[in-house]
């Protein structure tokens, strides 16, 4: 079998695209790992933003669509994002998050986590859930955030469904993650012995009203594969089980294919490789508008389109920029 390595990414839509810069660029500290346009809607942004060399595992991208009606968090959705923070990380966060006028709910999980729940500026549900095995090698040495506090990529995702057992299936029987905790309604499972970054939880939610996907909602999540090879592999193993898998699609930045899981949530495998340095230097990601070589004699009239962003200004790399 090919593998499945734990999460890839996590992409969601957002409202005002310079709103969702100063939220996880300025008040999340995480690095704009890339800064393009979505390849099927080029009048739209696609944000990447992750650790200080994006990561997978690390990764949180956004089609922001300025204007556009909020969406309904419900079931058939990833519903909760968490990321993974230092042990003794909270309080710092919650003064933080409280300073940047974000309201905070701190609590315990069903798994005995302390963590953090809050929403950014579109309604988007998140946690940071402070562990010890919290990863250093995924934080932004240069962020707005001090090291000591930074966000270490992911925790978990969390997906709602209407019902959990054909989902559970496809996680377990096909993808090879392993049933790790349950409590009540919630079913946990890992791929690559549990670590953060390679849990998913399932909630069994037969009651739940079915969610809208729009603005501050997630659009799919994806899961590692770390060759090319062996995504190909995962293409015939689903096409196989009959689902209606896309072909392998080049996002530049990593390979991908597509396709919804039995509760209705898009899935994607994503390859590993290239990563975000294949085209430009590793130390200036993210900081100004990359385009696609198709889309680079249509820069100037995309730049009268896309509304002009400012980055936050960082302590080591990206400072303000804007791409007109």
């Amino acid at each position: 079998m090919p593998d499945i390595l734990g999460l890839h990414h996590v992409t969601a839509i957002a409202g005002d695209p310079q709103q969702n810069v100063n939220f996880y660029a300025g008040v999340l500290g995480l690095r704009l790992v890339k800064w393009t346009v979505n390849y099927d809607d080029p009048t739209t942004y696609h944000l990447y933003y992750g650790d200080g060399q994006g990561h997978p595992g690390t990764i949180m991208t956004f089609f922001p669509w300025p204007g556009a009606a909020a969406g309904r968090i419900g079931t058939g959705q990833l519903t909760v994002t968490s990321f993974a923070v230092p042990e003794k990380s909270l309080e710092y966060w919650k003064a933080r998050l409280k300073a940047n006028d974000t309201p905070v709910q701190e609590a315990g999980s069903e798994f005995d986590e302390e963590l953090l729940f809050f929403t950014d500026p579109d309604g988007l549900q998140l946690e940071l859930i402070a562990t010890h095995r919290a990863n250093p090698d995924r934080a932004w040495n240069h962020g707005s955030v001090p090291v000591d506090f930074a966000i270490r990529g992911f925790h978990h995702v969390t997906l709602s469904e209407n019902g959990y057992e054909r989902t559970a299936s496809l996680l377990a029987s096909t993808l090879g993650f392993k049933r790790i905790q349950e409590q009540g309604a919630r079913f946990r499972y890992a791929a690559s012995g549990g670590l953060p970054g390679t849990m998913v939880d399932l909630i069994c939610a037969p009651e739940g009203r079915p969610g809208r996907v729009a603005v501050g909602t997630v659009h799919h999540v994806a899961w590692r594969t770390p060759t090319n090879e062996q995504q190909g592999k995962w293409r015939e193993i689903i096409r196989d089980l009959q689902y209606n898998v896309t072909p392998i699609i080049d996002r530049t930045y990593f390979q991908s294919i597509y396709f919804r899981e039995p509760g209705g949530v898009l899935f994607e495998i994503a390859t590993d490789p290239p990563g975000f340095a294949v085209d430009e230097p590793a130390d200036k990601i993210g900081s100004s508008l990359v385009l696609p070589s198709w889309l680079e004699s249509e820069r100037s009239e995309l730049g009268r389109i896309l509304p002009p962003i400012r980055l936050p200004e960082l302590t080591g790399g990206q400072a303000d920029a804007a791409h007109r």
